[in-house]
């Protein structure tokens, strides 16, 4: 009997080729959009309206693969009250400054106690597709058990790992490398107030 192979890399891309052919398929940018797509982000948009712009930004609890289904931009907003944290190569420890940021989110979130979390773990393209989903996971779940212990409840808190799959970054550098291996910290819908 045959067993067939499935990793997250062959389900994005099911997902995308899926999502194209609901609602009449991918859009194909004309003249008539009078946007500039680039090769590079077919997001991005030269001279756009501000209504425009809008809609190719991260919105705030909004997923990497929200994002990645609507042809969003994965970068957390700036606005957000929860800051990504950045690991080393081939690392899942976390650094000084990760702890630093992560006590800040814990603090936003003993003050938004109905807020819950989910911590999305991201690495750089180097290696297989299945060491970096594991290594994503140990990233999210290594900020996860840090927020455990500065006394936010474990049921306010889940992780996933994207592995390499969603980068917010896609050029082949260092530079661009380390702001792929992050932990991605995402409001889910709060509980109703009791």
């Amino acid at each position: 009997m045959l067993k067939r192979r499935f990793t997250l890399g062959s389900g994005l891309a099911i997902s995308i080729v899926l999502l194209g052919c609901q609602g009449g398929g991918m859009r194909n940018p004309d003249s008539s959009s009078k946007l500039a797509w680039t090769v590079e982000n077919p997001s991005a948009t030269k001279g756009a309206d501000k209504s425009q712009a809008s809609r190719a930004a991260v919105r705030e609890g909004d997923s990497s693969l929200d994002a990645l289904r609507e042809g969003r931009s994965s970068a957390t907003p700036a606005s957000s009250p929860l800051k990504d944290i950045y690991f080393e190569f081939d690392r899942a420890h976390l650094r000084p400054d990760a702890r630093e940021t992560l006590n800040a989110n814990a603090q936003w979130m003993k003050s938004n106690a109905s807020a819950r979390v989910e911590i999305e773990g991201h690495c750089d393209e180097r290696g297989t597709n299945e060491y970096n989903l594991a290594l994503g996971a140990k990233r999210a779940q290594s900020a996860r058990d840090y927020l455990i212990t500065l006394g936010i409840a474990a049921n306010r808190v889940s992780t996933i790992s994207y592995g390499e799959e969603i980068p917010v970054c896609t050029d082949k550098s260092e530079g661009c490398w380390h702001k792929n291996r992050r932990a991605r910290f995402v409001i889910v819908s709060p509980r109703p107030a009791t």
